[in-house]
């Protein structure tokens, strides 16, 4: 991260609004053109995952070069045309740019927010903050600061700024430009100014809010975490009560159910994987995120209805501990279920669990056994493997040269489109916000801002990452997302050949998206499809051999 600069005090706030910060430029979707192909459709994913994390104490919440302007609409059938010799394909359209952070200089902080604090030291430096915000020409900045000469030539006196229809007439400050101001101060280890800045952010943040304000409220648990410097306390306790088993399968649930990036995941892969074994009489499935191993329902079902009899089925099955939490118990669990079901369609099944970290695979935990078509599924897992930047064993990359050593059949890989892996700080949390902020409006049009199960699973699921990816440094942060440019040179240079996405990918990808709201678009661009709200792409997967 950024190097503490110990002589910058509330002046490091000023430099921040009088100069743009330096960032990531934001991955946005550019216009999705010819969907080609036939019009078979994919296997819907069901169930849900427990990828997000859970905890019990605090509340809480992808380097590649590519860009472009917008992203392809799809929000009903409607927007599917079939061209004169029937291919499908999706309209286009083109939508304004934006970066992800605006020019913060408009929205000066109020005169309320010194005189609500009582405390003469903190006044004096929140007085410092918005004279410097506002700056030194401004005509309200000029009224206050006569306000706080307690001259006997003042024209209005100090206790006139008491006065509630004076702070009302008054600029309101901005949540975005605050929480961005703050992690600006801790950046340049400002902490006098962090710590007003956060008593400021705690009377703008609700869970129950807007997205900006929920987005807040677990941004400002990572920024109190970072500047007491106990993120990695924090990412394991959390304020709200670590969620039974039960209650935490209903918040993945939640999620599941109200925005389509897991089921982006496992609709998009099981297409691929069935087109991959559809002559193999013998399939291995490495899951490198079996989770409650309810992707795999719907292949076995759709596995038994093959001409000539099903298949011989194996699945290696690989855990994490927040997955046992999740069961409330091993893998076993999942086995069973899978037998089960497999045994109700007459599907020869076998399942072996592979109960190690992911930085500690080695190839006696996949079971591999010769004669038979090998499939590995990634879905959202490896931006968890600690890479160059974090241990010079390099796991990340180990790992894929594993896999590579496998000579699998097909290989699937779905990650988030953001970039948090190597970035120092202050570029991080940018990054962050962004990506989350588009994560919760794409939630908020789902359910009502006072539902309880959003509140639980947003608190329980996805706040917990966002303090992590925040406050944690070194070893103890676990969420490390990489572009998908970034992911491509990684396999490329572990040997694998990226393949094309194929159009009934897609077409099953669209008729999934029926189920959720206009604003989430599709794109195929430089080989992978890509999952976006509006113009800012969240998911991106890509097929390799």
């Amino acid at each position: 991260m950024s190097s503490f600069q110990k002589e910058h005090s509330s002046a490091s706030v000023l430099s921040f609004y009088q100069q743009p910060p330096q960032m990531i430029e934001p991955r946005y979707l550019s216009n999705y053109e010819q969907i080609d192909g036939g019009m078979n459709r994919g296997l819907a994913g069901q169930g849900f995952d427990s990828s997000f994390q859970n905890y019990d104490e605090q509340i809480f919440t992808l380097d590649s070069s590519t860009s472009a302007s917008g992203l392809a609409s799809y929000d009903s059938g409607s927007n599917i045309s079939t061209s004169p010799d029937g291919t499908p394909f999706v309209k286009s359209f083109h939508s304004d740019q934006h970066v992800s952070v605006e020019n913060v200089s408009g929205s000066p902080l109020s005169v309320s927010s010194i005189t609500d604090y009582g405390n003469d030291e903190l006044r004096d430096k929140m007085r410092e903050l918005e004279m410097s915000l506002l700056g030194p020409e401004s005509d309200i900045c000029d009224y206050q600061s006569s306000c706080f000469k307690n001259s006997s030539h003042n024209i209005f006196p100090t206790s006139m700024w008491h006065s509630s229809r004076v702070r009302d007439m008054m600029p309101k400050p901005d949540l975005k430009q605050v929480v961005i101001a703050c992690a600006r101060a801790i950046s340049d280890a400002d902490t006098s100014s962090a710590a007003a800045l956060m008593d400021m952010l705690e009377q703008m943040v609700s869970v129950m809010g807007d997205p900006i304000q929920r987005l807040g409220a677990y941004l400002l648990e990572g920024l109190r975490a970072k500047l007491k410097l106990s993120g990695g306390i924090i990412y394991r306790k959390l304020k709200c009560k670590e969620p039974t088993s039960s209650e935490l399968l209903t918040n993945m649930q939640v999620l599941y159910q109200i925005c389509p990036y897991w089921k982006f995941a496992y609709v998009s892969t099981n297409v691929i994987i069935t087109k991959a074994m559809e002559n193999e009489q013998r399939i291995h499935i490495v899951d490198f995120q079996i989770t409650q191993g309810s992707q795999w329902v719907t292949f076995i079902q759709a596995l038994a209805q093959r001409p000539g009899g099903p298949p011989l089925l194996r699945i290696t099955g690989i855990d994490d501990s927040d997955s046992v939490h999740a069961r409330g118990a091993g893998l076993e669990i999942v086995g069973q279920k899978l037998s089960k079901i497999a045994e109700s369609c007459n599907v020869p099944f076998e399942f072996h669990d592979a109960a190690v970290s992911l930085s500690e695979v080695e190839l006696q935990n996949l079971m591999i056994q010769p004669g038979e078509a090998l499939a590995v599924n990634c879905p959202y897992i490896l931006h968890h493997i600690p890479d160059e930047s974090v241990s010079t064993h390099n796991h990340r990359d180990r790992v894929l040269r594993l896999i590579k050593s496998l000579s699998p059949r097909v290989v699937t890989l779905v990650e988030q489109e953001s970039n948090t892996n190597t970035s120092s700080f202050f570029p991080r949390f940018i990054e962050t916000f962004d990506y989350y902020k588009a994560m919760f409006e794409s939630i908020d049009v789902a359910r009502p801002r006072n539902d309880k199960q959003r509140i639980s699973a947003e608190q329980n699921c996805v706040a917990r990452d966002i303090v992590n990816m925040v406050a944690c440094d070194g070893p103890e942060r676990m969420e490390r997302h990489e572009l998908f440019g970034k992911w491509r040179s990684r396999f490329q240079m572990a040997g694998f050949n990226q393949l094309p996405v194929d159009a009934s990918v897609t077409r099953a990808v669209l008729d999934m998206l029926k189920q959720y709201h206009g604003n989430y678009r599709i794109e195929q661009r430089e080989g992978a499809l890509y999952l976006g709200w509006i113009n800012r792409a969240m998911s991106t997967l890509s097929v390799w051999r």
